[in-house]
Parts: structure tokens; sequence; C-alpha cells
């Protein structure tokens, strides 16, 4: 059995560093060019072989294998949130047992953690990684990529960061953006304000409408987040728009939020409302987790880890896709940590050769198991 002994932090720390000070921001595809390249060097310097560059529009995916019957897909990203120049103000650090950075809990950690632990392993067959370079702009490019290796695989491991306390993710709500625009009629506020079309007036009478759309009872948000209208603050704004969070925790609920903002209706005369977007992630439901969650706990068990859990969590992330084709998913093995997306992001590192650990005895275990894992059959 492998255990977090197996593992050389400061070996890792080094690998997390190189990632984190190579900014790696969605759509800047020079920069995810020069990322996956490092990455790459690292797989054929820990695991001695190279993986495919997948080209795309916004990048490439990063696409590892072990050889053999695929058994197992360990699958991350490898864009950040954060844009080119955040790493200035927030250089990468490690202090009092914290690494901090653009980039390195969500998810550069995880990634090191991933290829360390499939380093570790003596029998490699079975065992791909991949590493798309959209997630955080909703995986357009890769969800077929995904989709396909995870039903090759027949099971998926998620390197999203872990929840609080370093609890795995067993469940995850759907998720999805709309943006709402509103088209009106410019006009001088104060000479003949009567000669305009408000639009900004029109988003404010749509916004209790799309807040009401929300029903706590069956787990559904709907969150106006953003919002933007007019040019000077003496002219009637002809367009105002509003981007609008969506999350369901049941499959129907999708059809009803979608029917529900395509049916908005304005009250001023002579605007014109467009709806965009869409929930484009399906919810995760508990039942792909299940007996993933149980191998974990074996896993962890053997290996010394202790306090274990398993959570359902609001935000999305590309195992809901795999889950959602009927895959075993278990999320958020990724790193320890906290501050996701934010000036806070940190991972503790005393956790990472645990969490290596972590991976590498369930690759171990679903990879040599007589048979694939069965798929999954997701409530409707």
């Amino acid at each position: 059995m492998i255990t977090a002994s197996a593992f050389d932090l400061d070996a890792m720390l080094a690998d997390l560093s190189v990632l984190v000070e190579a900014e790696s921001p969605s759509r800047d595809v020079d920069r995810l060019t020069v990322h996956a390249r490092l990455v790459s060097g690292m797989m054929v310097r820990l695991l001695g072989s190279a993986p495919e560059l997948v080209a795309s529009p916004v990048g490439p995916h990063i696409h590892w294998r072990g050889g053999g019957e695929p058994r197992v897909l360990i699958l991350g990203h490898h864009d950040t949130v954060h844009p080119a120049g955040t790493l200035a103000a927030r250089p990468f650090a490690v202090k009092d047992g914290v690494a901090t950075g653009p980039g390195v809990f969500d998810m550069k950690a995880g990634i090191v953690q991933a290829i360390h632990a499939v380093a570790a392993l003596a029998d490699r067959s079975g065992v791909e990684i991949l590493l798309s370079c959209d997630e955080e702009i909703g995986s357009r490019e890769s969800r077929a990529l995904i989709e396909e290796r995870a039903r090759a695989c027949g099971s998926v491991l998620v390197l999203e960061p872990s929840a609080d306390g370093g609890a795995l993710k067993t469940g995850r709500k759907g998720t999805g953006t709309f943006e709402v625009r509103v088209r009106g009629r410019a006009s001088h506020a104060g000479l003949e304000p009567e000669k305009g079309i408000n639009s900004l007036v029109e988003l404010a009478n749509l916004i209790p409408q799309i807040v009401a759309i929300a029903d706590p009872s069956r787990g559904t948000t709907v969150t106006p987040t953003v919002a933007s209208a007019g040019t000077a603050d003496n002219v009637v704004p002809e367009n105002a728009s509003c981007f609008v969070d969506v999350r369901v925790a049941v499959p129907e609920e999708k059809p009803r939020v979608e029917a529900a903002m395509a049916a908005l209706r304005g009250s001023v005369p002579g605007t014109e409302i467009e709806v965009l977007g869409g929930i484009g992630r399906p919810p995760m439901h508990e039942s792909a987790a299940a007996v993933l969650m149980g191998i974990a706990a074996q896993v962890a068990a053997e290996a010394g880890i202790e306090n274990l859990d398993g959570v359902v969590v609001g935000g999305g992330s590309d195992g809901n896709f795999t889950a959602a084709v009927g895959v075993q998913t278990l999320d958020g093995l990724g790193a320890v940590g906290g501050g996701a997306h934010s000036a806070d992001e940190h991972v503790v590192v005393a956790e990472m050769p645990h969490r290596a650990a972590l991976i590498a005895g369930l690759c171990q275990r679903l990879s040599s198991m007589a048979s694939r894992l069965p798929p999954v059959s997701v409530p409707a």
C-alpha cells in the first residue's frame, strides 16, 4: 500500500512552484501552451512518457495514457481564473506550512499531486490523466473529449480542490449562466428624456422576475451577479445587461428554469429583451460517487488517512459531465486548502503527500479490479 511517506514533499513543492509561476489564464492560448509544455515535461520526467497535447481554439488539453486497457481517468484542468499579471502581486510562496499564489489551490497543487501519485505506481497501465484548458469558462471545447475518455475508462477521479476540512465531493449542483440584454433608445436626460426608452428601468423591472424563478425547496438558486447600463450620467441608457448565475440540484429544474428565463416579459414600452445562455453543466447526483466513495474510504484507512468525509456542494466541475453520462465519478481529490478564485487562495502543504497517496491507492485498486465498475443509473 502506498502511503504519504512514499512522497518527497520538497520535490512536490518545487514542481508546484514551476506551475504557479507560469500563469495560465483561460483563453490565453500562448500562456496555456507554455504551461502545457511545462506539465508535459514534468510528466516525461516523472512518468517516463509524454502526453498528447490536444489542440483547441482556446488552448491545448493535456492527455497522458499509461497504456493497457483504460480503467481510471484522473480528470482536471490547467486553466485558472486569474488574469495575467496576478503573479506579480501575489507571487508563489510557502510560509508556515501554507502555499500561496494564483491557481495554487484550483488546481495546480492537484495536478502535481496526481502526477506524483501516478509516478509512485509500479504499474501505470489502465491509468489516464486528462487536463483540460477551459474548465473555468464552461468546458465547451473539452466536453466531448472528457465524456469520451470517461466512458472508455469507466471511473473518474476529479482533481478539483477538496471541500472544507479535506472532504471529498460526492455531489454537485448543475450550473449555468444567463445574460439578459435590454435595448431601449438613448436621448438627452435633461433636454428631452421623453424621447428616450430607458433600458435600465426595464432591467430593474426584470430583476424581481428573475429572482422569483429560484426554488429553494428544490435547491435551485437564481442569482443576478453583474449588471451594466448606460454611457453617461446625462443620457437615457440605450442598453443594459445583467448576468445571472443559476444552480440546480435536480435535472428537471433545468428545462423549467430555462423556460422561465426565456419567458421574461418587460413593462417599458418599446424595449427589446434578449436572453442568452443556459444551464451547461447537469447536476452530479450522489449515486455517481457512492461506489468510489466506499473504495476511497477503504484506501484512506489502509493509508493511515483519518476522517475522510464526502459532502455535496453547490459548485460545478467537469465531474458533472462524466456523472451525467453514467460513469462512476468522485470529486474533490485535489488539494486541501481554501480560497479558490480569490486573493486568499492557499494550500496546506502537509496534506499534499496524503492526497497523492489517496489518488495512488485508488488507481491501484481500480486498475487491478477483475472488472470495470458498472455504469451508474443517474436519477431523472
